[in-house]
């Protein structure tokens, strides 16, 4: 007699054997599937926010490779019909912060991380050179950056973004046009440095004239 059917026993009260629910192989299959579907999808988004974040691609690799590790381990907790890219976003930045917690630093930035990220307004994105908005996402506060490339490269409404951020959707929003604000100002002033310091075609001509001049002295 076991110790449980003993105890009831010593009682005189007989002992119910506890039904175990059978668990549904074919659903839990299923459902198995269903979630790897969803992270198939959400792969190459992902590793744009990762590299969003950090500016490096084999940093952000690693990063998208083990927040999809950690999702699949913590599929059970994901809710059925909500917002699963916001969720798995999450999960990636609570990962990146607490690597940047762990090594005390900031990873450096990869100006061709900027090709990935569309954080301006259509009519501007003629006049961001890649190499200048590198520069100038690198220059911005972290917050303002990861506001930027949730908004923009994310594609998320303000909503979602202060969802995976956990703020005030009117912070995200202030977080998104003083970063906006920011890179315009700075791009602009990129580009009059380089105008001021271009010569024109018609100064450049004339000095490669003089430098043929004063390699070949028969010319004149």
């Amino acid at each position: 007699m076991t110790g449980d059917r003993l105890h009831f026993a010593r009682r005189g009260i007989a002992a119910v054997p506890v039904k175990v629910p059978e668990v549904d192989v074919e659903q839990a299959r299923a459902l198995a599937a269903e979630f790897a579907s969803k992270l198939v999808l959400v792969i190459p988004p992902l590793r744009a926010f990762a590299r969003g974040l950090c500016g490096r691609a084999d940093l952000a690799d690693d990063l998208a490779q083990e927040a999809l590790a950690k999702a699949w381990a913590a599929r059970a907790s994901y809710l059925p019909n909500t917002n699963f890219k916001a969720w798995i976003f999450t999960i990636l930045r609570n990962h990146y912060y607490s690597w940047c917690r762990k090594q005390r630093r900031v990873a450096p930035w990869d100006p061709d991380a900027a090709d990935k990220l569309l954080v301006c307004e259509p009519a501007q994105q003629g006049h961001l050179a890649l190499a200048e908005l590198a520069a100038g996402l690198q220059a911005l506060p972290a917050q303002q950056r990861e506001a930027l490339i949730l908004v923009g490269a994310g594609g998320f409404a303000y909503e979602e973004a202060a969802q995976i951020i956990g703020c005030a959707v009117g912070t995200v929003k202030s977080r998104v046009a003083r970063g906006r604000a920011f890179l315009r100002d700075f791009v602009d002033s990129r580009q009059r440095d380089l105008s001021q310091a271009r010569p024109t075609s018609a100064e450049a001509s004339q000095a490669i004239l003089g430098e043929l001049r004063r390699l070949d002295p028969n010319s004149h």
